[in-house]
């Protein structure tokens, strides 16, 4: 651990005067939510912030909330903890729960928040490729107003987001689920599954009139390209026959080309591809197999 550099420090009370802190810094500020990451990396000396802003003292961005029949909404500072532990997704959004389960441990995620988790823009990321399938749009409030952007266009690189100088997320949208919709997220990870993920595959799929036709299939994969990834060649192959296991295992070979791993200290390219497309399969095979026994109501 080093020393840590002088910084500035803020903590706005409101929205409004935090973002009018981020757009006024003539420094670089970095938002400061769980600190589970940040915190970890200033004490590493990999970053020397100039300024930090705090948002835990702004109220209404830490709630989860149902938006009448249409879906959810998860505040910005939400805990992963939280998410995890919550009737209401649990009851309808299944899969974010099972995400939150698998992201590092208890104590990581009585701190980490959605927004930070999602800021952060980490290719290896546990909650992104299960927000992605769930449609999750995000909102962005910055010194032009407010505005709405679909997760999925929302990273553009390792570490890197389209957000301006200016601009925080204040709050994910779920849209609710339609019937014969089955949902999960598998991750491969050292340590008893704690570290971040080697891979990790999220598929949703609702099933058409029959238990075997898919009428649509939303699949993402972490930590095998620059950016959590949508699979859309392999959404394609999916859709274009019935579900047997000669399809799937098809599907689980065009995800695996799909991906681009990299290799590095803590898995090969050879093995994270392998690993998917281990993932994929057992994750598309509980997904349809939760879709066949869904209710008409999540």
């Amino acid at each position: 651990m080093k020393r840590l550099t002088p910084f500035s420090y803020f903590e706005p009370a409101t929205l409004a005067e935090a973002v009018e802190i981020l757009s006024g810094s003539k420094e670089k500020a970095y938002l400061l939510a769980g600190g589970t990451d940040l915190l970890i990396r200033m004490k590493r000396g990999e970053i020397a912030p100039p300024a930090l802003v705090n948002l835990k003292r702004i109220s209404g961005l830490s709630s989860i909330e149902r938006e009448g029949q249409s879906g959810i909404r998860i505040g910005a500072l939400t805990t992963i903890a939280e998410i995890e532990h919550s009737s209401a997704l649990r009851a309808s959004h299944t899969l974010m729960a099972e995400a939150a389960t698998a992201l590092g441990s208890p104590s990581i995620r009585n701190l980490a928040t959605l927004g930070g988790n999602i800021g952060r823009a980490s290719p290896a990321s546990d909650m992104a490729p299960s927000l992605i399938v769930l449609k999750a749009r995000l909102n962005i409030s910055g010194p032009r107003g407010n505005k709405q952007v679909g997760l999925e266009s929302f990273f553009t690189g390792p570490g890197t987001t389209i957000l301006q100088p200016g601009e925080l997320i204040t709050s994910v949208f779920l849209p609710d689920p339609a019937a014969r919709s089955g949902a999960a997220y598998l991750k491969l990870g050292r340590g008893g599954g704690m570290d971040c993920a080697l891979g990790c595959v999220a598929i949703f799929l609702t099933l058409g009139n029959t238990d075997t036709e898919v009428k649509e299939v939303l699949v993402a994969v972490g930590a095998c390209s620059a950016i959590p990834m949508r699979a859309n060649k392999t959404e394609a192959l999916i859709l274009s026959g019935s579900l047997t296991d000669g399809h799937i295992q098809e599907a689980a070979m065009a995800v695996a080309a799909e991906t681009s791993p990299i290799t590095d200290l803590r898995a090969s390219e050879s093995y994270r591809r392998q690993m998917v497309q281990v993932l994929f399969s057992r994750a598309l095979k509980l997904s349809w197999s939760r879709a066949r026994s869904s209710k008409d109501t999540h």
